[in-house]
């Protein structure tokens, strides 16, 4: 990314957000060499925090990228805040209508573009009790069997000490430690030449949500557990989405 033609909106919006996450953080960040510094790609991100998005959106900038995310559509509705997310090619996504559509289709064009598009695969911040990765959406899947772009995974941890979704509380001070960590692209040649029927996009998003676990779980230090089903009764709150070494006879 040039920073010259960035244009007025972009360069607000970076004057607004990093500062503020230098602020409210202390920061350990890996991985930004395996962002390409052109060209489309489609980065894929867990979400634990409705702060996290900032952070994210620092880490990707300061690797040479814009970041454009697929967000809820409600945030384009709050005036100003609408606008600005427009005029900084933000994409708005209407979740559970046939709108969604229209934002993969825009997300698509992005990519084919040369944009960096940023996609929570989890479609809403971690139901998960103690915020590990839950089954996802299948939107990031559809959007590589599109483009077949690099798919770029990013995990974090540390944006919920600032708004932890569990508890809906805000914590400004202390100041955070956020961890965030890009990995290598992923590996979805398995998938080469796939038509994007049910089970396929199934396939390639619990691999891309089982990778995004694994790759917190470093950052953690603990033990993942399967990857949760929100849909799921509270006594059965564990999925059986495991890697096949994790399975038991």
């Amino acid at each position: 990314m040039v920073r010259r033609r960035l244009g007025f909106w972009r360069r607000f919006a970076v004057m607004t957000v990093k500062p503020m996450i230098q602020v409210l953080t202390r920061r350990t960040w890996r991985g930004m060499e395996h962002i390409p510094a052109e060209g489309g790609v489609i980065i894929v991100v867990n979400h634990i925090s409705h702060a996290d998005p900032l952070a994210v959106a620092h880490f990707i900038y300061d690797s040479g990228r814009w970041p454009s995310f697929l967000a809820k559509s409600s945030l384009f509705d709050v005036p100003v805040l609408g606008y600005l997310l427009k005029a900084v090619h933000q994409i708005p996504v209407r979740r559970g209508t046939t709108d969604a559509v229209k934002a993969l289709e825009a997300a698509r064009v992005g990519v084919q573009t040369g944009a960096a598009v940023v996609i929570y695969p989890e479609g809403t911040t971690s139901r998960e009790p103690d915020l590990w990765p839950m089954r996802g959406k299948t939107g990031a899947a559809r959007l590589w069997l599109d483009t077949r772009a690099p798919v770029i995974p990013i995990v974090m941890w540390g944006p919920e000490q600032i708004y932890d979704p569990r508890t809906k509380k805000l914590k400004l001070l202390p100041r955070a430690k956020v961890t965030i960590v890009a990995g290598d692209p992923l590996d979805l040649s398995a998938w080469a030449g796939a038509q994007p029927t049910a089970q396929t996009l199934n396939e390639i998003t619990d691999h891309i949500m089982l990778h995004l676990r694994d790759m917190l779980a470093g950052i953690r230090e603990g033990t993942p557990p399967p990857l949760w089903s929100p849909k799921r009764p509270a006594t059965q709150q564990q999925s059986t989405v495991q890697r096949p070494e994790e399975q038991t006879a």
